[in-house]
């Protein structure tokens, strides 16, 4: 048995199977979260593990749809105008990076860390109570037709060069393959070989119960500070509920990382992209596998509790409460695109997606200071997190993660 000591901060998907790979090493675990295990950004998602999202928002083709979206009222990209002032430094940042140069090194970094993420995922539920909550499934983007797809054809060639090419199919075969969708859909992008979660905040919390009987202990506390000696090493975590010693601390708290980083002297350009999702609940139709909605830019999958419509973005701030646009707009695509779907009642909720101006996350070690990180993953929080618990276990235990981080350095932002 190792005698180290870790502390989790946060105990959302990243955090929770981190937690789970060092206790499996030998160390002593704890979790700090102020909220339940999954009631943050791990609650809400669309459940789908995207090995397919290595492209990023900002490509070139921002410069031709942004405008059209901003101009659109019924467009899936929303802003909360009150926060732009505080949030600008980031969105030029995060427009910079809109070449094609930034798109390809973004798709070079995040393939590695996404082309497996079904298998990581049943790697860390093998053999526990989760096994088999991990299913395998297709991805269907929808789109109105073959020209729209077309249109999309950047988003593909990125996607090609991280070997994903998809099946199209057209015309009236589009309802043979998912029933579900209005005969005005006439083309399908289909990808084989991915998986969904059907409940992915249960499924966090349940992998916590897991945590817990491994040996590892939950803190519900508000972490203040974390505590370095004279020597740059972290040696505790201050919070509401006192002080908890530790030898190591991982820092996966998504949004909420941004202050606790800041207080170590790093300044992590860390913005919420706030996203929404809307549950029709016991719905009469659903989809044979997940979809995306390319119009409404929102997955679709069946889940335990109904049929969940998840995504859009709305750039904001991550404290005040949810729009009405973003739901709004959601319940008029999916009313649209699913004219015989009939349900009991709907759910709504609302989330914020961590996001750093050049669309990939931060994983690495601060400084040598014993203090690690793992956040700011944007829309594939849930698919990559159990790749990168594994990889902060292998940091933390001073072992070759196998594997090139160096896009993920927090020290880029420090440059």
């Amino acid at each position: 048995m190792n005698s180290k000591t870790v502390i989790v901060v946060g105990a959302g998907i990243c955090g929770v199977s981190t937690a789970i790979w060092l206790i499996r090493m030998g160390y002593h675990v704890s979790i700090i979260d102020k909220g339940k295990p999954g009631m943050g950004a791990s609650f809400g998602n669309s459940g789908l593990l995207a090995q397919w999202a290595v492209d990023p928002v900002a490509s070139p083709d921002l410069w031709r749809i942004g405008p059209k979206y901003l101009a659109n009222k019924n467009s899936p990209l929303f802003i909360k105008w009150g926060y732009m002032p505080q949030m600008f430094p980031w969105l030029v940042r995060f427009l910079k990076n809109a070449t094609d140069k930034g798109a390809r090194h973004v798709v070079n970094a995040l393939g590695p860390l996404l082309s497996d993420a079904v298998d990581q995922h049943k790697s860390l539920v093998q053999k526990t109570p989760l096994d088999g909550w991990v299913r395998d499934s297709k991805i269907s983007f929808v789109y109105r037709d073959k020209k729209h797809f077309e249109s999309d054809s950047y988003s593909w060639k990125m996607k090609k060069t991280a070997g994903l090419i998809p099946k199209v199919i057209t015309g009236e075969s589009v309802q043979e393959e998912e029933p579900i969708l209005a005969t005005n859909y006439r083309c399908l992008a289909v990808l084989e070989g991915q998986g969904h979660i059907s409940d992915p905040g249960q499924y966090v919390a349940k992998l916590a119960e897991h945590f817990i009987s491994l040996g590892g202990r939950i803190i519900t506390a508000e972490v203040h500070d974390l505590q370095k000696n004279t020597e740059g090493k972290v040696f505790g975590i201050s919070t509401d509920k006192g002080t908890f010693a530790c030898d190591f601390a991982v820092i996966t708290a998504g949004i909420w990382s941004k202050e606790l980083t800041f207080r170590l002297g790093l300044k992590i350009p860390l913005e919420a992209e706030r996203g929404y999702h809307v549950i029709f609940e016991k719905p009469s139709v659903v989809p044979r596998n997940p979809l995306l909605m390319v119009d409404g830019k929102f997955g679709v999958n069946a889940m335990d509790m109904g049929l969940r419509c998840a995504g859009t973005v709305e750039l904001g701030d991550h404290k005040s409460g949810p729009s009405a646009a973003p739901i709004k707009l959601i319940r008029k695509h999916a009313g649209r695109a699913f004219p015989n779907l009939t349900f009991s009642g709907t759910q709504e909720w609302m989330g914020f997606r961590p996001s750093t101006p050049d669309s990939l996350p931060v994983i690495g070690e601060l400084d040598g200071s014993g203090i690690f990180v793992g956040f700011g993953h944007q829309h594939v929080g849930l698919t990559a997190g159990p790749k990168t618990g594994y990889l902060l276990s292998r940091m933390v235990a001073g072992q070759n993660p196998n594997m090139d981080l160096t896009a993920f350095d927090p020290a880029r932002f420090s440059l």
